[in-house]
């Protein structure tokens, strides 16, 4: 027994020495010694079951293995290993199998008689190193004799350690987590906090060197929790805010807000916010307010989606505390050690969906003035159109927007915004961002509801410069935090466009007038807005005179200003101007300089159809409105017939005569184009629309017209049955006519004498248009300007003294084609003269009894065609007044020569002339019938052509 146990120390202390020279071998760098005394240490030490010295022999000859294969060493992440065709001893290359035991000989390390002398290099090579899965195994091994004992637990751990970098440099990534695993389970004696600290960050950067991202943020993040154990009397919150953000990239986070608008989320949220919690109160700790507000904003902006409505409300609250001591900016926060954390823009508090450039209100919007090239055309091309300018111009047109904004002036982007958290969410300072052009950015505040909805928000702002204006985005303060978010980095947005043209500045018109305000709003077909409306009721035939007050409210003068007129689409036929001014005077106040005021004046006159049609008139009797004048049954209704063009009335059943189912309804538009200041020498203007509804009530309507002869050829009298449609007493008068007292729904018959027209003299054509007229159409042109001919000399007003009110009425439209007849002159102008006084009316001619008198009979053509020869004859006689005339005068008048005057043919526009004489033998008044012989008057005449005046003569004594 005792030769037993001495053997057995005897092999354990030769084993424990071989060890113990490998080692002192291993540091000399005597490679291949080291491994024969490892190996020869193992085998001893193993037969003598020396667990702790055999584990320590098999991890020397791992380490030894390890320079051979990996001279570069295993600290790095890329380790050497040694290769076939480097520049290593040749036994490498023919190196045996694991496992197998033969001698290599070196040829050159011979002599001549095949034996070295070196016996030491011989022993090297009768034992080969082990291979890189040989020295994981060997190295397995050794751990588990070293976890036999309780005091080992130190080299057990660096055991692991040497065995995770071999295999992190064969890219062994699981084998080597086993090894950290049972690294991590490892019972060390008491450490203290520094050597945990250094534990777990070793543990982390190897489980980095083996890729184990997540696994080493986690043992990183555990280091950090120990920096500030409670056991600590100071806590490193540096190093614990340092080791933090080393753990960010295994838990895919970064500290840049861009890298969160890439796509889907990446990592697992609530670690994420766990951790970013973490860093806040490491910062705050740390006396960082700033840095606090900047991680918090981040864990807000980049985790709402995964935040619960608490967990909102209670982040938002806490944020909010921060930002009362320190607000959150837009400015990069660098840290001691040189990392920076971008700024953390909030583009979620509110969500923006879709931005949208608004152009200017209409009556703001600029203009250009047409070119004389015209606006499409390109003045650097001779051609008309060309495909490549027409393609440059699409390409340009995508990047800009089709409107302009004026320098000075308010300009408005719309926005629609989303509120995503579950409470009311207040945004102060929310304005745009611009590049570009010098912007005056007005900020706004808007208080959001919960969960909100699209709801539309409009920021303004105005721009001080000319040029293109580019809309970058929009900036705000929520919850204390300053924000600046970008377009680009907006994910999801919708937008038209965000460059737009900046145009010099333009005066700005504003128009009060003097009428109200019309709830009628007009909407015009070419479908610009009208700024303004304004109405007035009036009577038809009445004008009003419509003060605007022009004021220039803007910062430049105004320059110029052009006033026209549209009338909208009516039924109703328009006589005369319906609107009408004089520019003059208002453009002798310009330039209108800003703040000052101008005025014109603009002429209503509503003048539509006052004829009346039966049915018209049957309703206003049968409303119970005495029609009086004439009855019903009156033949003079046969006379003149109803106007078929007439617009039908439709009354309804108990209507009256003030229903409004009689009231007219006119619309019009009168445009102001003005401009000035820089705006107009760039050839930029502005139109403002004023809309204009009148409504028209009736008046007086002319129920029926004719025509009576006067006692002069000349003349005729015009006979008008005028209705009064109104509530009033009225009175209507004429040129050199009394005036006629109405009562309300009376009707009566007034007489007009009036000169005969020349019509010939009324131009036919009413212009260029009329060469491309149809007959129809220019007939109509011609009655129309015959009836404004006979307008313009009735010269018919009506006026109502209760309300203080007048206006003129009108007859053209009434005038059918007899009546017109009636009042033309004949083309065949007949004129008697008696002693050379033309005799054409009531009047008597005076001659002396005794003396002949001479007689001319003139005949003036004025038609186109030739006309004559003519006989006349003239018969005297005497009227007495009782129906009974005598012509039975041969002793009392007596003709000087024959009683037959002879005219020769007469061409057109030509005049021919004859002459008599007669003797009249007793005092007395005679007329003289002047009557053409048969056959001498041209049967394809109308008989209207041959009217001779009545002569009427008095004779008188000589003495007398």
């Amino acid at each position: 027994v005792l030769l037993g146990l001495k053997r057995h120390y005897k092999k354990r202390c030769q084993g424990r020495m071989r060890k113990h020279v490998g080692d002192l071998c291993l540091q000399a760098g005597m490679l291949q010694d080291s491994l024969v005394h490892y190996h020869m240490s193992v085998e001893l030490l193993r037969s003598v079951n020396d667990f702790l010295w055999l584990g320590a022999a098999l991890e020397g000859l791992c380490s030894a293995s390890v320079i051979y294969h990996y001279p570069g060493g295993t600290g790095g992440k890329t380790g050497a290993r040694r290769l076939q065709g480097s520049s290593l001893p040749a036994e490498a290359a023919n190196r045996h199998r694991p496992g197998a035991q033969e001698v290599l000989i070196d040829p050159g390390a011979l002599t001549t008689n095949g034996i070295n002398p070196d016996t030491s290099t011989e022993i090297g090579r009768a034992k080969n190193c082990l291979s890189p899965e040989d020295i994981i195994d060997k190295y397995k091994e050794a751990i588990s004799y070293y976890s036999k004992y309780k005091n080992a637990g130190v080299i057990e751990l660096e055991a692991c350690v040497k065995a995770v970098r071999v295999l992190a440099i064969q890219k062994r990534s699981m084998e080597a987590s086993e090894f950290l695993q049972n690294a991590v389970y490892i019972n060390l004696r008491q450490l203290s906090e520094e050597e945990k600290i250094q534990r777990y960050s070793i543990l982390s950067e190897l489980y980095e060197l083996i890729g184990f991202h997540r696994k080493s943020a986690f043992f990183k993040r555990v280091a950090a929790m120990q920096c500030v154990a409670p056991s600590i009397a100071e806590p490193g919150w540096r190093a614990c805010y340092k080791l933090l953000l080393e753990t960010l990239p295994g838990y895919s986070l970064s500290l840049d807000p861009k890298d969160f608008n890439k796509g889907t989320h990446r990592g697992w949220a609530a670690v994420q916010m766990r951790l970013l919690h973490e860093l806040v109160y490491a910062s705050r700790r740390m006396g960082n307010p700033a840095l606090s507000v900047r991680h918090l904003s981040f864990l807000l902006q980049t985790m709402l989606d995964f935040l619960s409505d608490q967990e909102k409300k209670d982040v938002t609250q806490s944020l909010e505390n921060y930002t009362s001591k320190c607000p959150g900016t837009m400015e990069l926060l660098t840290l001691p050690d040189g990392l920076t954390l971008p700024p953390v823009p909030f583009t979620k508090l509110p969500i923006v969906k879709h931005v949208k450039l608004l152009s200017l209100p209409t009556s703001l919007r600029p203009q250009k003035m047409k070119s004389l090239l015209g606006q499409n055309v390109s003045a650097k091309s001779p051609f008309i159109y060309s495909p490549i300018i027409a393609h440059n111009r699409g390409e340009e047109k995508n990047k800009k927007i089709d409107f302009q904004w004026v320098q000075g002036d308010v300009c408005e982007v719309q926005l629609m915004v989303y509120n995503p958290m579950p409470f009311e969410l207040r945004v102060e300072n929310m304005g745009l961002l611009t590049s570009g052009v010098e912007f005056e950015a007005l900020p706004a505040a808007l208080s959001l509801p919960a969960e909100s909805g699209l709801y539309p928000v409009t920021l303004v702002g105005v721009p001080q410069t000319t040029g293109t204006i580019t809309v970058n985005g929009y900036r705000t303060t929520v919850f204390g935090v300053f924000s600046d978010c970008l377009l680009d980095n907006l994910l999801g947005i919708k937008t038209s466009g965000s460059t737009v043209e900046v145009i010099p500045a333009l005066p700005r018109l504003q128009i009060s007038t003097s009428l109200p305000r019309s709830a009628h709003s007009l909407q015009p077909s070419s479908g610009d807005e009208i700024s303004t409306n304004v109405s007035v009721q009036l009577y038809n035939g009445e004008t009003q005179q419509l003060i605007i007050t022009l004021e220039n409210i803007g910062m430049e003068p105004l320059e110029t200003l052009e006033v026209t007129s549209k009338i909208l689409s009516t039924k109703e036929k328009l006589y005369g101007d319906f609107l009408s001014w004089k520019l003059e005077e208002t453009l002798a106040q310009f330039p209108l300089q800003p703040g000052k005021v101008a005025t014109l004046a603009i002429s209503i006159k509503a003048k539509l159809d006052f004829s009346c049609q039966e049915n018209l008139l049957q309703d206003l009797s049968d409303d119970g409105i005495s029609v009086s004048g004439f009855p019903l049954s009156s033949p003079f209704r046969q006379v003149v017939r109803p106007r078929v063009e007439s617009r039908p009335a439709t009354v309804s059943e108990g209507s009256k005569a003030g229903d409004l189912s009689h009231l007219k309804t006119l619309e019009a538009v009168l445009n102001f184009k003005y401009s000035g200041g820089p705006g107009h020498v760039e050839g930029y203007y502005r139109n403002l629309s004023l809309g204009l509804h009148v409504e028209v009530e009736p008046s007086v309507f002319f129920t029926r017209v004719s025509t009576l002869p006067a006692t002069s050829t000349r003349q005729c009298h015009l006979l008008l049955d005028v209705f009064n449609s109104t509530e009033h007493e009225l009175t209507v008068s004429a040129r050199r006519n009394e005036e006629l007292i109405l009562h309300a729904g009376e009707c009566q018959r007034m007489a007009i004498q009036v000169d005969k027209f020349n019509f010939e003299s009324v131009p036919e054509s009413p212009g260029e248009k009329g060469q491309f007229a149809s007959p129809k159409q220019l007939e109509e042109e011609r009655l129309e300007a015959r009836g404004l001919e006979i307008n313009s000399k009735l010269d018919i007003h009506w006026r109502i003294p209760s309300l203080k009110r007048s206006g003129e009425a009108s007859v053209e439209g009434l005038l059918n084609q007899l009546v017109l007849e009636h009042l033309q002159l004949a083309p065949l102008q007949w004129d008697v003269l008696v002693d050379g006084q033309l005799c054409d009316c009531d009047a008597a001619a005076a001659c002396p009894v005794g003396d002949p008198v001479r007689l001319e009979v003139r005949l003036t053509n004025r038609s186109p065609r030739s006309v004559g020869p003519f006989a006349l004859t003239v018969v005297p006689f005497q009227d007495h007044q009782n129906g009974v005339r005598n012509y039975d005068l041969q002793d009392t008048v007596s003709f000087v020569g024959s009683s037959t005057f002879y005219l020769e043919a007469v061409q057109p526009s030509g005049q021919s002339a004859c002459l008599g004489a007669l003797l009249f033998l007793y005092t007395g008044d005679f007329f003289l019938h002047i009557r053409f012989q048969e056959g001498s008057r041209s049967k394809e005449l109308p008989p209207s052509w041959f009217c001779l005046p009545s002569v009427h003569v008095r004779a008188l004594d000589a003495q007398a």
